[in-house]
This record gives structure tokens, C-alpha cells and sequence, in this order.
């Protein structure tokens, strides 16, 4: 495992200066000096390679430990509800008008996200028990979608149905610095959250009765679970909309390469996300479309759809 972070890393110090450097102004760092190339470095490129690599992190540990925690390679971060109901609290910012004040957006998201963390809480917190989480996660996931399409119908004007459905495409573009400082240490806080479940998640691997006979409880651990992925994709949909698939994808292209603990494949994912989520922004931002820049959550799931589907098969002919 040593060695898959260590190439991890080295694609990381290659990729991030190369992201720097591309974008619809390409700046040579040998060739004729570019205009303002300080301020486009600094201010535009530079936050928004490092909220890249801070929210593929965040997305690539909680894809990690969803699947470790419900044993099920299929899983992923937005299951729980709560990137559903933080994209409802930030529906409704642009619905209301209050997105126009500064941080009022994300903090709208990051209200939804942990109003869904603490009804996930709420419904499955004593029990601990993971069918009952899931199915109370999917309730959530359903009526925050629903509630989202409502927004979305009765919005106010046409300027706000645009800003809605926009965001809600996902994209890390026109983000700055304050996005960085908001989202980076909710992000940091729910991967150090999922690091310290990552022993009880180990033990899950056995089975909920050895896991409770090796000493885990598993109300403490439901409840880091969803403290940990409620800070990671909270603060993720608070500052970039929905991006998904990160969280399912990375995990398989890690895994086979540890000796397949969840525990294991959680510094490799968060690695391995945060390289993902850096080379698509950039290739959004060098492909050329008429209409502009290619969104980033639309780039992932036109990747992840056909992933997804791969594994699906794969499993059927498993059980065949």
C-alpha cells in the first residue's frame, strides 16, 4: 500500500503544476509572458486545483467507507441523503434570493446537509442497524429530491430557475479562495471522522456479531459514520453543487491494489479522488464547447454511468 500512496502522490505533484497551466488561456512557463498570468494563477486557477483536490478527497475516503460500511461495492456517499438535502438548502437560497449575500448559499447547503444528518440520526441512531439506516438514507435522498423538483417548479422568475439548475449540474468554476476556507477544513474534519472508524469498519468485515464481539459498538460507529460523510459531502455540495460517482469509482480502482480492509483503502481513495476530481476539472476546462465550459457533475456522469453499469454486470455474472 506504501508504494500505491507513493504513486499517488507523484501523479499528484505532476498533475497539480500542469493544472495550473492549462485553462482557456494557456500560460508557457518558457515561452512569451502571458498578461496578468499572476492573477490568473493565483487568484483562479490555484483555489480552484486545491478545492479540486480537497473535495476528490473528501468524495474518494467517504466512497471508501460507505462501501466498507455496508459491504456493498455499490454504494456511494450520496446514498445517505444528505448531497440531496444539502442540494434542497441550497435550492433554496437561489429560490428565496438570499444566494446573493455572501457565504448565504453555502451556508443554506450545509443546513440542509445537516438537517439530514440529524434525521439519519434520528431514525437509526439507537438501533445502529445498517438495513434500517439505508432505507431511512434512501427516504431522505427521496423526499429532498422531490422537495428540489418542487423549488425548481414554482420558482419565482427564470433567472433563478437558471442559477438553480446550473448549480445543480456541479462545477468548481468561478470558485476562490473562500470556497477553499469553507469547505477545506469542514472536509479535513470529516476525513479525520472517518479515519478514526476506520478499525470498527474493519471489524464490520466480519459480520455485525464478531464486529460486536471484537468490542465495536455499533451506535458509536453509525453515528462517526454519519458525522464523517455529513462534513465531507456537506460541505462538498455547499461550495461546488452535486458531483457525483467519485465516491463510487474510486474505490475499485484502488482496492486491488490493498489487501482489501476498509481501512486500507481509505488514504489511497482520498488520494486517488483528489487526483480524479483535478484532471476532469481541468479537461472541462480545456475541451471546447460552444456554450462554454463543460460542467464538472456532468463530465463524471457521463465517466460514472458506464462504470456503474460495468460493475453491475460484473456482479450479475458473479452470481451466475
Amino acid at each position: 500500500m506504501n508504494r500505491l500512496i507513493a504513486i499517488l502522490l507523484a501523479a499528484l505533484a505532476i498533475a497539480l503544476p500542469l493544472s495550473l497551466l492549462a485553462g482557456q488561456v494557456w500560460i508557457d512557463p518558457f515561452g512569451p509572458p502571458v498578461p496578468n498570468a499572476t492573477a490568473i494563477l493565483m487568484e483562479l486557477r490555484l483555489p480552484r486545483a486545491i478545492l479540486a483536490l480537497v473535495l476528490g478527497a473528501g468524495l474518494g475516503a467517504a466512497g471508501a467507507a460507505m462501501q466498507g460500511y455496508l459491504r456493498n461495492p455499490l454504494a456511494d456517499p450520496g446514498l445517505f441523503g444528505i448531497a440531496p438535502a444539502a442540494a434542497l438548502g441550497a435550492v433554496l437560497s437561489f429560490y428565496t434570493g438570499y444566494e446573493v449575500q455572501a457565504f448565504t448559499l453555502p451556508l443554506f447547503a450545509l443546513a440542509g446537509g445537516a438537517g439530514a444528518m440529524a434525521l439519519l440520526a434520528l431514525i437509526a441512531g439507537r438501533s445502529g442497524g445498517i438495513a434500517l439506516f439505508t432505507l431511512a438514507g434512501m427516504m431522505i435522498a427521496s423526499l429532498a429530491g422531490a422537495l428540489t423538483s418542487l423549488a425548481i417548479s414554482l420558482s419565482p422568475n427564470p433567472f433563478a430557475l437558471s442559477e438553480i439548475v446550473t448549480w445543480l449540474m456541479g462545477a468548481l468554476a468561478d470558485r476562490g479562495w473562500h470556497e477553499v476556507r469553507l469547505a477545506a477544513p469542514l472536509t479535513l474534519a470529516g476525513l479525520a471522522i472517518l479515519w478514526r472508524a476506520a478499525p470498527g469498519l474493519d471489524a464490520l468485515a466480519l459480520g455485525e456479531p464478531a464486529a460486536r464481539s471484537l468490542g465495536v459498538d455499533p451506535a458509536r460507529l453509525l453515528w462517526l459514520m454519519i458525522a464523517g460523510v455529513g462534513l465531507v459531502v456537506g460541505s462538498g455540495v455547499a461550495v461546488a453543487g452535486m458531483i457525483g460517482f467519485v465516491g463510487l469509482m474510486v474505490p475499485h480502482f484502488v482496492r486491488p491494489f490493498t489487501d482489501q480492509r476498509p481501512s486500507a483503502t481509505l488514504v489511497p481513495s482520498a488520494l486517488a479522488g483528489a487526483l480524479l476530481l483535478l484532471v476532469a476539472d481541468c479537461l472541462c476546462r480545456i475541451l471546447p464547447l460552444a456554450g462554454g465550459e463543460l460542467r464538472l457533475g456532468i463530465a463524471l456522469s457521463i465517466a460514472g454511468a458506464p462504470f456503474f453499469l460495468r460493475l453491475l454486470l460484473r456482479m450479475r455474472r458473479d452470481l451466475a
